[in-house]
């Protein structure tokens, strides 16, 4: 029996995840965000989390996205994948 299981999670196909950066991210700038929806959780003591939650074209599209919230100071909590195309 082989160790490694293969998922249908794959580099060059569509997935639908939630990004959870502690901040506020400004409503106005879209930076790659346009089709994915976001919210604002308050952190009692800890100030607000804003997460987005949508499909990215691949984890191509994934990293870019990163990079920009990196480039603004937003520091990332999580990144899930809730969903993978096969």
């Amino acid at each position: 029996m082989d160790a490694f299981k293969t998922s249908s999670l794959c580099m060059e196909k569509p997935a639908i995840y939630r990004i959870t950066v502690r901040g506020r991210l400004d409503p106005h700038w879209t930076g790659g965000l346009e089709d994915l929806n976001r919210s604002e959780q308050e952190l009692p003591g800890e100030g607000r989390n804003t997460i987005m939650v949508g499909r990215l074209a691949d984890q191509s599209s994934l990293s870019g996205l990163l990079n920009s919230l990196y480039e603004l100071h937003l520091p990332i909590v999580s990144v899930e994948c809730l969903e993978a195309e096969s």
